[in-house]
């Protein structure tokens, strides 16, 4: 009987690859404040309701179009108001169906739009203040005009536009690390 004795046969190791050197690539878990978290739904919503009260007070005056300024400001806070909203309600839909939102391209559009609407925002707030300032101070017409609702309406611009800038920032910082 003639039985056949197992070969053995050294085998050289493959070469290391990089998931093996450093491990396997893990994607960091959502952080508060990115699109589709409920950090991010916060701001969002925080963004709306700051523009639609800046947006609505402005417009309860009624010489809001005397000057240049205070007409872009409606202009970029009704833009901002209409971007956060509907971003506010892509974050519902990605919250409602455990979803993800850490495509590239929609981070892409999200940071692009952020992007135009704070600087939009902060502009037109920066303009506002700087009538507001010339109307109340310089000039002395706050008799004649409405400066506290130009200035109530200027701030509420500016803390729309400190609650998007965490947005904008996340959704660059989602982008960059892609």
């Amino acid at each position: 009987m003639s039985v056949s004795r197992p070969a053995v046969h050294p085998v050289e190791a493959p070469p290391l690859t990089e998931a093996a050197v450093h491990g396997p690539r893990v994607r960091m878990k959502d952080v508060q404040g990115m699109p589709g978290t409920k950090g991010g739904l916060f701001l969002r919503l925080s963004q709306f309701v700051f523009a639609i009260i800046s947006v609505s007070v402005m417009t309860t005056t009624s010489d809001f179009r005397s000057a240049t300024a205070f007409s872009y400001l409606v202009l970029a806070v009704g833009l901002q108001s209409l971007w956060s909203l509907s971003l506010a309600f892509v974050d519902i839909y990605a919250l409602l169906v455990k979803r993800s939102l850490r495509n590239y391209r929609a981070i892409r559009l999200f940071t692009i739009g952020d992007g135009i609407t704070s600087t939009l925002t902060f502009a037109a707030a920066c303009a506002s203040a700087g009538i507001t300032v010339l109307i109340g101070n310089d000039l002395d017409k706050c008799a004649l005009n409405h400066c506290t609702g130009f200035e109530t309406a200027t701030a509420m611009a500016f803390i729309s536009w400190f609650a998007i800038s965490p947005s904008f920032l996340m959704n660059f910082w989602s982008l960059a690390s892609h």
